[in-house]
């Protein structure tokens, strides 16, 4: 072979592992941004969906009718915000300085175990499980993203929300017009299932995540543990991520169970998240997205891993309702119209 076909060979291979690169750069950039999109989407749709309606009870205008509403949701969570923040933020304070104190001890109390030794030789300090250093849930998750990051991202979500809240009809007859005219109308029906679907999906999250929020509260206070409002407020929020959420939450209560009365007290921590768990899987949930599509926990939690891996903390939150859209589309588009079975209800 000549130097002049091994350098030209050689050029070659570079350049496609560069498109290689430069297309997955490309891809996971654009990936990012649609989960933007989607969070957007989840927030804009109860907006307009709660304007339409108010338009329809009470004949106001719908751009008046959207403001309405999102001025009742601004000053719900700034009452809230205002009723709870000073005692919520001193609790949080709290749990901040104790839990690495709590772990310390149940490192101590536990160091003559199996468990104590495995932690010894792992060398798993409270900075690497939280993610400091941690591979393996600080990677994993990104869940500690810098707080510009955050705001950023929340911005974004929020002005996008209000963009699409605003003009619904443009943006969809968009989609719609991608498609060729004699399947616009089956769009449009796949359209109108997919916002339905996302709307009960996140209006059903929400009740869970109240829900799971006061019962907490109630086991701790019954239970006397410290800081109840701000553990009880961590596990309503977290709720929000389906299979991980609740382990996550049950963990700092644990240690500062630990912490303040011991094995015993940590036990009864684990049976009241185990209990609201029991009641938030098998009665709230149900109970809320009773008419949503059934979704197997074994694909959410699959869904959550590979999405996760790939996105952060923003995949984890964004995957269920993802594969939420992806179960329609694929019962709609595939099944009913590709295959012809019509036996299929979404």
């Amino acid at each position: 072979m000549s130097q002049h076909v091994f350098v030209r060979r050689v050029g070659i291979t570079v350049g496609i592992a560069l498109a290689v690169l430069l297309i997955t750069g490309l891809l996971g950039t654009a990936f990012a941004v649609l989960l933007r999109v989607l969070a957007a989407l989840l927030i804009a749709l109860p907006l307009r969906a709660g304007a339409e309606w108010l338009h329809r009870r009470i004949k106001l205008p719908n751009g008046l009718s959207l403001a309405v509403v999102a001025l009742l949701v601004l000053g719900l969570l700034g009452t809230m915000g205002w009723l709870f923040s000073a005692r919520i933020g001193e609790q949080a304070s709290q749990m901040r300085e104790q839990l690495p104190e709590a772990y310390r001890s149940f490192q101590e109390r536990i160091a003559g175990t199996r468990w104590g030794e495995w932690l010894s030789q792992e060398n798993l300090s409270y900075k690497k499980i939280l993610g400091g250093g941690s591979e393996w849930l600080g990677r994993a998750t990104g869940i500690f993203s810098t707080t510009i990051g955050v705001l950023a991202d929340v911005y974004v979500v929020v002005f996008l929300a209000l963009f699409i809240a605003i003009q619904p009809k443009l943006y969809r007859a968009g989609i719609v017009m991608l498609v060729p005219k004699a399947g616009r109308d089956r769009a449009n029906e796949v359209l109108d299932k997919v916002s339905s679907t996302l709307i009960k999906w996140f209006l059903g999250q929400l009740f869970s995540m109240t829900m799971v929020g006061v019962l907490t509260a109630l086991g701790l206070w019954a239970l006397g543990m410290p800081l109840v409002g701000a553990l009880a407020l961590f596990a309503g929020l977290v709720t929000f991520i389906p299979n991980l959420g609740p382990l996550v939450a049950m963990v700092p209560a644990i240690l500062l169970a630990f912490f303040n009365g011991g094995p015993q007290e940590a036990l009864y921590i684990v049976l009241l998240y185990l209990g609201v768990q029991a009641v938030e899987s098998n009665i709230l949930t149900p109970l809320a997205q009773k008419s949503l599509i059934s979704m197997p926990p074994a694909l959410i939690f699959i869904a959550q891993l590979v999405i996760g891996s790939y996105a952060g903390i923003f995949g984890l939150i964004l995957a269920t309702p993802i594969m939420a859209i992806l179960i329609v589309l694929t019962k709609m588009m595939y099944v009913q119209d590709i295959l012809g079975d019509n036996s299929v209800k979404v």
